[in-house]
């Protein structure tokens, strides 16, 4: 079997000079999955635009008529860290239905990778930290109104906690939300999910992977999953200008076949998103992503 993946670089945003957001990592990572022969050209899909009526099963009705008719206050837009365009209301419905795609894919296939999502900081009301729609919450709650799945675990490994996807599901157990993620990184007001682990800034393999390897079946456990949203941020890599962590390229793929090994073993599908990377060099970024989908294809 090959791995399918779904690539929502098409649809980019106008970003002023010197923003902080890699908008081009997108594009550079569809590019290097086909050229390095990790993925066929005909397996990297052009995602749908995920149904308005799914985003509502999620998000309040003012948070999207607001990001859907440009009216965002310019606070609201700070927060957000975005300014407000066409093109970002595109760009964010295609990423959460890449999300989606991947997640329905992978219930028949056993693996499948959006590359993009992780978008785990955007709230019920309101997005934060580049997080307009929460693609995670949408694609749960959308595969459980279809009768697909009644429970999911998200193993959220982005270095930066996912402080919207535990509000949004603070009072529904059938998502178990775990996170490991750096302790004193944004956001610096963390929202408790069903189990969070803190790292110390310096983080580096060997400690990060024991801690992975002791709290994972102890979250799936818990969870009883039908179906794994796996995280794969690129940020807790020792390049991230924003990471603090010390993990290499290769303690990052050990992390992520970790991950799918436990999932395999306990016979459950994982849809991946990539998340965050924020490197000082991008093909760095670029890199832990490709090997992401590398080690993905792997286990197929």
């Amino acid at each position: 079997m090959t791995l399918h993946a779904w690539s929502s670089a098409h649809y980019v945003i106008a970003l002023p000079e010197g923003h902080r957001f890699p908008i081009a990592k997108y594009a550079l990572l569809r590019d290097a999955v086909v050229a390095e022969g990790v993925l066929p050209r005909e397996c990297v899909h052009d995602p749908a635009r995920v149904p308005l009526e799914d985003a509502r099963r999620v998000h309040s009705a003012d948070y999207l008529e607001r990001l859907v008719r440009g009216t965002m206050p310019a606070a609201e837009q700070r927060t957000l860290g975005f300014p407000w365009s066409e093109g970002l209301v595109e760009r964010s419905f295609r990423a959460s239905g890449g999300t989606l795609e991947a997640a329905q894919y992978a219930l028949g296939a056993g693996i499948a990778m959006n590359l993009a999502g992780g978008t785990h900081h955007a709230f019920a009301t309101h997005g934060e930290g580049f997080c307009v729609l929460n693609d995670v919450a949408i694609a749960f709650t959308a595969l459980r109104a279809q009768g697909r799945i009644a429970r999911a675990a998200v193993v959220d490994l982005d270095v930066h906690q996912g402080n919207g996807t535990h509000a949004i599901f603070a009072d529904d157990e059938s998502l178990f939300t775990f996170s490991m993620h750096g302790r004193r990184n944004y956001p610096f007001r963390k929202v408790a999910g069903r189990l969070d682990v803190e790292l110390e800034d310096g983080t580096a393999d060997t400690e990060y992977l024991e801690r992975l390897a002791e709290a994972l079946p102890r979250a799936l456990a818990a969870a009883r999953p039908d179906l794994v949203f796996y995280l794969a941020g690129a940020d807790p890599h020792e390049g991230d200008t924003l990471g603090r962590l010390k993990l290499s390229f290769d303690g990052l793929m050990r992390r992520d076949a970790l991950v799918l090994e436990s999932c395999r073993a306990i016979g459950v599908p994982v849809a991946i998103a990539i998340a965050g990377g924020y490197g000082a060099d991008i093909h760095d970024t670029v890199r832990v992503h490709v090997n992401t989908a590398r080690v993905a294809k792997g286990f197929l």
